[in-house]
C-alpha cells in the first residue's frame, strides 16, 4: 500500500505538570501502603490520600493510582516523580495531492528533503541523483546489493544515514538504500521511519502520530 502527501501541518502538544511524589512501600489485596511526599499512608481502593492521590486498585503485584486526573501503574518500590513532563506527541497531517500522493518534509543529515510516504518500502530509498545532492558517498561507504523495484531488479547500495528527522522525530544511524540511476524520482520514506508513527488514513487525509 502506498501513501504519499502534499500539504503538511505539524502539531506539537505538551504540558508540564507538577504533582506529589508517590512511592509504593507495600501491596495488599485492595490496599496499598504509599509514601506520598514523605508521608506514609495505607489507602484502600477508592480512597484519597495527601496531595489528592487516589488509589484506584491494588493487588499484591501492582497498584493503580490517580494523580491530578492521570492514572499511573506502580509496582513495589516504583515511584512517580514530584514533577514530570509527558513526552511530546507529534502529529503530522497531510493532504493527498492531485496525483493521489502524500509528501512530507524532513531532513537527512541536516539537509532538507521532501519525502514520498511509502508504506510498501522497507527503508528509506533514493536515487543516485538524490545521494549526490545530499553529499552521500554511497559507492565508497555503501554495501552493493541487488534490489527489487517497480521496474524490476536493480543495483543498489545499502548505507547508514547519520540522521533523519520527520515531524519532530529525530533518528540516528538510519538504514537506507541508494539505487543506481535516476529512480525513484522522489526520496521514499519507508517503514523503518514510518514505524515510529501511528498511521491513520481518512479519505484524503493522512495522519502520522508519534507513538511516544
Amino acid at each position: 500500500m502506498l501513501f504519499r502527501a502534499c500539504v503538511i501541518f505539524l502539531l506539537v502538544t505538551t504540558m508540564a505538570h507538577a504533582g506529589p511524589s508517590v512511592r509504593v512501600l507495600a501491596l495488599f489485596p485492595g490496599k496499598a501502603m504509599l509514601d506520598i511526599d514523605g508521608q506514609r499512608k495505607v489507602l484502600a481502593e477508592g480512597k484519597t490520600g495527601p496531595g489528592g492521590v487516589r488509589l484506584i486498585s491494588a493487588n499484591p503485584q501492582r497498584a493503580v493510582v490517580e494523580i491530578e486526573g492521570r492514572s499511573q501503574e506502580l509496582r513495589l518500590g516504583s515511584a512517580v516523580s514530584a514533577s514530570y513532563q509527558p513526552r511530546e506527541r507529534h502529529e503530522i497531517r497531510v493532504l493527498k495531492d492531485s496525483r493521489g500522493s502524500y509528501f512530507v518534509d524532513g531532513l537527512i543529515n541536516g539537509q532538507p528533503v521532501r519525502f514520498l510516504v511509502d508504506t510498501g518500502a522497507t527503508s528509506i530509498a533514493m536515487s543516485e541523483r538524490h545521494a549526490e545532492r545530499l553529499g552521500i558517498p554511497h559507492r565508497v561507504d555503501g554495501l552493493r546489493i541487488g534490489v527489487g523495484t517497480a521496474s524490476g531488479e536493480a543495483v543498489g547500495y545499502q548505507i547508514s544515514l547519520r540522521s533523519v528527522s520527520v515531524g519532530g522525530i529525530g533518528l540516528q544511524q538510519v538504514k537506507a538504500v541508494v539505487i543506481e540511476g535516476n529512480s525513484p524520482r522522489e526520496v521514499l520514506l519507508g517503514m523503518n521511519v514510518l514505524g515510529e508513527f501511528e498511521i491513520d488514513q481518512r479519505e484524503n487525509l493522512l495522519i502520522l502520530r508519534s507513538k511516544f
